[in-house]
């Protein structure tokens, strides 16, 4: 009909919220391995609605679409090129790379000596020689600036580069030159070498181009090992990584659009306004921490919530546990089940659970696995808290894929095995378990998962993992890349694999191609594109279902200098802390800055902060970490757009902004269309809802208040070969936890595999 049409991932709850948080525009593309997804719902309705009349954009949104990784990989040539285009050269050229070498390694590059003695002695020379204002690439003391400075290193290195307008070796461009200077003189040497033989060869575009790959091929592995040799040898990478930001920032003119919150061990610096509305709940209002804390205790509830709830949810919930109430508990979806089995064992009555519904479903039935059926769980809204994982995950396209699984497991007397993603609800599992052999895996543990579970069977299983698309994307690309490994490479990874092993598996591994986590999908070739050309020399963070370009990026930066992490929330956070601590141990003078780009729900800023705070307090350290919110170019509101007539209504602040303000240009911040990575689901669950469940439940007993039954995680009626839902379903998560005990799949998994169909 008249009525607007808005797209949404299936599953939100009311249609006033709906139109509050969701009006995205007609429909909303997205990127799913090279197709177009379209999901709508009628504003003057509460369920979806076929679109007619946007069916025929398709064909126009496919072609604005980039294509993910595979097809890019099918659109380029041998060379890494796109088919059609010129492939660039090399660079370094393998000339050039053969005089590096034998210039860090000393003489002719012959074999370094037994500890890197040798080599080490020759970078203090080489770093000496550099020392003054004599060397011919060393950095003037006026230049020694927070902004030359190179995040990361164990010494303090600055580094910083000129156009030489005189030097045309490329007609109409200009060749660069770069300067450096370390108060570490194996680190002089390093730097000085670098900014030697990048020098005077390549243009700023051919520069920006040149992979920091190339550093491995220097052969310093073997002589910069261990300890302090091993700081030396990935700050060459730090110190690349800065000559390249220097590049883009300086003479490319590329700043740092994005909204970010600097973090020392006594204040918090926000850029932007969606920075600026994260720091706000960070230091929450004391007399709600109170109020909250006063009805847990009264009612006895624990809280486990995950990291992506909203930051004034958590500021409160960190302080209440901090000065009133234990049984409080933040973390990734794995281990908010086990903390409410603890706060059961100690005595809580009832747990809330602050996240989307598989996760107060899996809580629920871990309790019950426990003994502890007696206790009571709230969700936070009447309606689904959904999530576009677990729905996808229900679909009958996954169905279909489940069938694949089972019936060539049947009809051609092959084992197989399904992995299935903990964000999926108990009805998936159990559907999952009663057609083919199935264990769950969190983003953390699914590639010892899959390579445990082929070892014991010794390569005889297919593997279906399901059902994020990008994350099974991403093990097969990874899987691919330990393919150009070593076998003692792969055995690093697990020891029971080599290239021969790696390759059967790739050989049988299977991934259900459509479905999505709606704020990972954010994390996309422009993003990761903004990313390289602003933070360069960032740590970069990404959680395993983001797209495959980020995911290479971050991946890329992982092998190169240990510059990155792929893995789960926890992983992500680990990750940060522990580069925090290296960077306190450096005890360097001055304030050292860390920048991290956080490629996962802006949520987890909360725990992040908190972390690092306690860490730099512990430390007594002056190091400053800067956590970068990438933001979708849909959602970048420019200073055009400031005279809009939000400036007379009430909102004259706008015409102060800056450049670049993160958020929607309607006002309403991030959005759906792009923008911050927000989950609109985890958003439902606010202070407000928690506070009232709690008010409830202390007005009187739960048990004869029919009113919070609709607040229960889904109660399942069916059956599957009489047993209930929660029964089977529970099965895949248990051979889980077994394999997290025990390091190894169970016999009872591993017989079922092997006499399933037969």
């Amino acid at each position: 009909g008249d009525a607007p049409l808005y797209c949404t991932p299936r599953g939100v709850g009311s249609v006033s919220y709906l139109s509050q948080h969701q009006q995205v525009g007609s429909w909303r593309r997205r990127r799913r391995g090279g197709k177009v997804s379209v999901r709508a719902r009628n504003a003057a309705s509460s369920s979806p609605c076929h679109v007619a009349s946007v069916f025929d954009e398709k064909k126009e949104a496919v072609e604005e679409t980039k294509p993910d990784l595979a097809h890019r990989k099918q659109q380029q040539g041998d060379d890494g090129g796109r088919a059609g285009e010129t492939a660039l050269p090399q660079l370094p050229s393998a000339e050039d790379l053969a005089t590096m070498r034998a210039d860090f390694l000393g003489g002719d590059g012959a074999k370094v000596a037994l500890e890197g003695a040798a080599l080490l002695k020759h970078l203090v020379e080489v770093g000496k020689a550099q020392a003054g204002a004599a060397g011919p690439f060393t950095l003037a003391p006026s230049a020694l600036t927070d902004a030359t400075r190179v995040p990361g290193c164990a010494a303090r290195v600055w580094v910083d580069v000129e156009a030489d307008a005189d030097a045309h070796a490329h007609v109409g461009s200009s060749l660069l030159s770069f300067r450096g200077h370390s108060d570490s003189a194996v680190t002089s040497g390093l730097c000085a070498l670098l900014c030697k033989h990048l020098s005077n060869k390549y243009t700023a575009e051919e520069f920006i181009t040149i992979d920091e790959s190339f550093i491995k091929e220097l052969g310093l592995a073997s002589g910069l090992s261990g300890g302090a040799a091993t700081n030396h040898r990935f700050g060459l990478f730090s110190i690349f990584e800065s000559m390249k930001k220097r590049v883009y920032s300086k003479l490319m003119q590329k700043g740092e659009p994005f909204p970010s919150l600097m973090v020392t061990k006594d204040s918090l610096v926000p850029k932007g306004s969606y920075a600026q509305a994260q720091a706000k709940y960070l230091r929450p209002d004391e007399s709600t921490v109170s109020k909250l804390a006063d009805l847990l205790q009264r009612t006895e509830t624990g809280v486990v919530a995950h990291f992506y709830m909203d930051p004034e949810v958590q500021g409160v919930l960190s302080r209440a546990k901090n000065s009133h109430w234990e049984h409080i508990h933040i973390s990734d979806s794995l281990i908010m089940a086990d903390k409410a089995v603890e706060m059961a064992q100690k005595g809580c009555k009832r747990i809330c659970v602050l996240g989307v519904d598989f996760m107060s479903e899996n809580v629920r039935a871990t309790l019950d696995h426990q003994g502890y059926k007696d206790i009571e769980v709230y969700r936070m809204d009447e309606q689904m808290i959904g999530c576009t994982l677990a729905e996808a995950a229900e679909s009958e396209a996954y169905e279909k894929y489940l069938d694949q699984a089972s019936q060539g497991s049947a009809e051609d007397a092959k084992n197989a095995l399904h992995v299935v993603y903990i964000n999926t609800s108990l009805k998936t599992k159990a559907i999952a378990q009663s057609k083919v052999p199935t264990i769950t895996c969190t983003s953390s543990n699914v590639v010892q998962t899959i390579l445990q579970s082929t070892s014991q069977l010794e390569g005889d299983v297919d593997v279906y993992y399901g059902p994020d698309a990008y994350m099974g994307a991403n093990i097969k690309e990874m899987l691919e890349q330990l393919l150009q490994t070593t076998d003692e490479d792969v055995r690093r990874i697990h020891p029971a694999h080599d290239l021969r092993t790696i390759s059967r598996l790739l050989s049988r591994f299977h991934y259900f191609d459509d479905g999505i986590c709606l704020v990972h999908d954010l994390f996309g070739a422009s993003v990761a594109q903004s990313i390289e050309e602003h933070y360069a020399d960032a740590f970069l963070t990404a959680h395993f279902e983001v797209p495959g370009e980020m995911f290479g990026k971050a991946l890329h930066a992982s092998h190169n200098g240990d510059r990155g992490v792929i893995g789960s929330t926890q992983n992500i956070l680990d990750f940060i802390l522990a580069k925090v601590k290296l960077a306190c141990s450096h005890a360097l003078p001055g304030q050292e800055k860390l920048q991290f780009v956080l490629g996962t729900e802006s949520g987890m800023i909360t725990s992040v902060v908190n972390a690092v705070q306690e860490l730099l307090r512990e430390e007594e350290s002056q190091v400053q970490v800067e956590i970068v919110f990438p933001v979708s170019s849909e959602a970048i509101t420019t200073e055009s757009q400031t005279n809009s007539p939000l400036a007379g209504a009430g909102f004259e602040e706008m015409s102060d902004i800056s450049a670049v303000v993160p958020g929607a240009a309607s006002g309403e911040g991030c959005s759906m269309e792009g923008g911050c990575a927000s989950c609109p689901y985890m958003k439902i669950n606010s202070l407000d809802a928690l506070l009232s469940i709690l008010s409830r439940v202390a007005k009187a007993n739960s048990s004869a208040n029919s009113d919070l039954a609709k607040f229960a995680p889904r109660n399942y009626s069916e059956t599957i070969g009489g047993r209930s839902f929660a029964e089977v379903g529970t099965v895949p998560i248990l051979h889980m936890r077994h394999f997290q005990k025990h390091k190894e799949m169970s016999a009872e998994l591993i017989q079922d595999i092997k006499t399933r169909g037969r």
